[in-house]
């Protein structure tokens, strides 16, 4: 008897844990797994402002997915479709090549992508911090404007490249503009020509306040942490115009500035609009045990779907973060074996265990368990969950010896050269014009299924 094949596309925090599990729990004869991912690694997400500060190098948050996983096929590809008629998901391989890949049961963790809007110049002149390149990218780019306005005598070019500013009053926003201007303000000494006062960050939302979710004490820690470094808070706020040397904020300012950090949000992959599926704010609609109910065999999950929160109730779906997807992942696991074995699903439950968030240096602000920490001690919460919650020893070790060699050594201002002389738009790095319309999946589907 031919073996179930489980298919499970995306290999973040959702995809990895649920592929984990299966391997745990399900002996090779039981089912088949492959998993579709486009990278050979599970992105530790959560430190990617320190790789774009230089604490951590980009290695260090790769995790090898051929580490943590012994058995699964990985196809190194993004999918591009889903025919669920067909029970084929189209792959379209790092070499280009299209494939079909069939399935019994599909597990869908695609992730997210950056949320943009219609504003002029936002998507050719804005830098993205979602992905591992963009964030070696936003480090080159940074350090590169203080060569250029340490080399330049002109002093309206020195003023825009020494102007940042990083939308977005969340997590990713607030962290990358906390590292950021730590490793600014420790290279500006490095600069005969360069003061640190002639560096300005600034950090804009349109919330009326930073991090909400950290409640009012915390949220307000922070900011008082941020302004105390220098960097100016601008709530309420949003852009209104991206140029190439100047950013217009609806408030009416316009800034000369040649580097913009978009961080302001994500939407779920663009994968989930090649199914004929019904959203909830464009991510997937499930049940409680994270069935698409459209789709016999079908799974959701992770940032692109949007599950029952039934601790919170009321309606309320799981916020997209790293906590909820890789509890998610174990769940849906556990549904699958089940569903293998015909027996009853069990619906996804998870009371937020907390929240931390790590300004860098000695400054963070953690609220575990509902506790609230500042300084040091949420600090050491904060590292210490992340070291908690990466997947290998290897990783585990290479952070923490990052840390420590950053703590006792200084920050470096090297320039790697990473596409040094190529654009950087959002769709370049995260390759969201790759997708297939619903008639051209099932046209590739039938092509590919009937070569066979």
């Amino acid at each position: 008897m031919e073996r179930p094949r489980i298919l499970i596309v995306g290999g973040g925090f959702a995809g990895l844990e649920c592929a984990r599990r299966l391997e745990r729990k399900l002996s090779p004869s039981e089912a088949e797994i492959t998993l579709v991912t486009p990278f050979s690694y599970q992105l530790y997400l959560p430190l990617l402002p320190h790789v774009a500060a230089g604490v951590l190098t980009p290695q260090s948050v790769a995790v090898s997915l051929r580490r943590s996983l012994r058995r699964t096929h990985i196809v190194p590809g993004g999918a591009i479709g889903v025919d669920p008629a067909s029970r084929v998901c189209v792959v379209r391989k790092v070499t280009d090549e299209v494939i079909a890949q069939k399935y019994d049961i599909l597990v869908l963790a695609p992730g997210s992508v950056t949320r943009t809007f219609d504003i002029p110049g936002l998507t050719d002149y804005a830098r993205g911090m979602k992905t591992l390149a963009e964030a070696a990218y936003v480090r080159d780019h940074v350090i590169a404007q203080l060569d250029l306005a340490s080399a330049t005598l002109d002093q309206r070019e020195r003023e825009s490249r020494l102007q940042f500013v990083v939308v977005g009053g969340g997590y990713a926003g607030t962290e990358t503009a906390a590292c950021l201007q730590r490793l600014t303000t420790a290279a500006a000494r490095r600069y005969p020509r360069l003061d640190a006062g002639q560096i300005k960050w600034h950090l804009i939302d349109i919330a009326p306040k930073l991090m909400p979710e950290l409640g009012d004490p915390l949220g307000a820690a922070a900011l008082e942490v941020l302004r105390e470094r220098g960097i100016e808070v601008s709530l309420g706020v949003s852009v209104a115009e991206v140029g190439a040397e100047t950013v217009k904020f609806t408030d009416g300012r316009v800034l000369p500035c040649r580097t913009l950090i978009w961080t302001a949000g994500v939407a779920a992959s663009p994968l989930i609009g090649t199914l004929d599926a019904e959203t909830v704010r464009g991510r997937l609609a499930v049940t409680a045990e994270m069935r698409v109910p459209q789709f016999e065999g079908v799974f959701a999950l992770g940032d692109a779907a949007a599950v029952p929160d039934l601790a919170k109730g009321d309606g309320a779906v799981c916020p997209p973060t790293a906590q909820h997807s890789a509890r998610q992942g174990r769940a849906v696991a556990d549904n699958v074996i089940a569903s293998l074995h015909n027996q009853p699903l069990e619906p996804y439950y998870h009371k937020d265990l907390g929240l931390v968030v790590d300004l860098g240096g000695k400054d963070a602000v953690s609220k575990p368990i509902g506790v609230e920490l500042r300084g040091v001690p949420a600090q050491l919460v904060a590292r210490g969950y992340h070291l908690m919650a990466m997947r290998t020893n290897v990783a585990k070790l290479r952070v923490g010896a990052n840390w420590l060699m950053n703590a006792t050594a200084g920050d470096d201002f090297v320039r790697i050269g990473f596409l040094a002389r190529q654009p950087a738009r959002l769709q370049d790095f995260e390759y969201t014009d790759a997708y297939l319309s619903r008639d051209q999946v099932r046209a590739h589907a039938q092509s590919l299924l009937a070569k066979g």
